[in-house]
């Protein structure tokens, strides 16, 4: 009889997303040329929207989300891995068209994997996960604008969120000064804690103003809300600072003006962590092994069992939800 294994499954009933825990086997997964046997996955703000299905992030259904795993390799067809290997997913599409990490094995192709790399154990790896992954990205674009601590600040907007708070530990580690722009007063011992120098309320960057520019503060950025918040911080950066942008939580929109490109060269840098190519993907991932430690990684994040994800969802959507989650799929 085949090995069976938990899943949470999404269906839909009457144009409404439902999910459940549900055993299933290794039959029942999509092609690939790789099975995993999961150890871990996480919940990302897009998982919490397939999840209560707030969000038309999943088109076929049955389905099983999680755009993020780790495990160890079972079976292989692929030149690049062996079974006993541990090996980390994020992106790809998986979780959104191919069934995703929020089960005790996955089937996908092996150019979608990284091996986990030296210094980085499974549970860690999701404790970062697609957010700390993008985290790295925007941090590997300020170093390469030629950004050096001695620059001056650098700003974290959606500091509280996942992909902002690793950015803050990120940062800090490298020796940067981070100002933490957060609409969440209540966690500023919390990022303070992660590194940040100061935090402000995100209405520094949302404050009307006709004013094309304002007075130049920040050497660099990353910002994960987009919107309002992006437009005024590109206002206040200095003379060729560099905004990774990263994130739309506030708006997808970009109600701004050419002025900081073509007055004080500020560049925008766009980051897609799910279609990062294998290489700077590897590179990544071994510089977020490098730079965070097991410490850091405990105190971001909090695990729980694949049972308590719907709850999860939700709380997130509601902004209740503090830390990484990281689900531990075999509890």
């Amino acid at each position: 009889m085949a090995e069976r294994f938990p899943a949470l499954v999404l269906t839909e009933q009457d144009g409404r997303t439902e999910s459940a825990i549900r055993e299933m086997t290794t039959g029942d997964l999509p092609d690939g040329d790789v099975l995993v046997d999961v150890a871990y996955t996480t919940l990302n703000y897009k998982d919490a929207l397939a999840i209560t299905g707030k969000g038309k992030i999943i088109r076929t259904f049955p389905f099983v989300p999680g755009i993020d795993f780790s495990g160890r390799v079972l079976e292989s067809a692929h030149p690049g891995y062996a079974p006993g290997q541990e090996v980390v997913l994020t992106g790809w599409g998986v979780g959104e068209r191919h069934w995703g990490g929020m089960a005790g094995r996955a089937r996908v192709k092996g150019d979608w994997l990284v091996t986990l790399p030296e210094g980085l154990d499974l549970r860690g790896a999701m404790a970062l996960g697609t957010a700390g992954f993008t985290a790295m990205l925007a941090v590997q674009a300020l170093e390469a604008g030629e950004h050096r601590p001695d620059a001056g600040e650098i700003a974290v907007t959606g500091a509280s969120g996942g992909v902002g708070s690793v950015a803050i530990a990120l940062l800090a580690k490298r020796g940067f000064q981070v100002t933490a722009s957060t609409g969440k007063p209540d966690q500023a011992d919390f990022l303070k804690q992660l590194g940040a120098h100061d935090v402000v309320d995100r209405s520094l960057f949302t404050e009307p103003s006709k004013a094309p520019l304002g007075s130049a503060r920040f050497a660099g950025a990353i910002d994960t809300v987009g919107g309002a918040t992006l437009a005024g911080l590109l206002k206040v950066m200095q003379y060729h600072g560099v905004v990774a942008a990263c994130g739309l939580a506030g708006s997808a929109d970009l109600p701004a003006t050419v002025f900081p490109f073509i007055l004080r060269g500020v560049r925008l840098q766009g980051i897609d962590s799910v279609y990062c190519p294998s290489e700077p993907r590897a590179a990544a991932w071994r510089r977020l092994a490098q730079d965070l430690s097991a410490d850091v990684l405990e105190g971001l994040s909090a695990t729980y069992p694949l049972a308590d994800l719907p709850e999860l969802a939700r709380g997130l959507l509601a902004g209740e939800v503090r830390k990484r989650v990281v689900i531990d799929v075999k509890a």
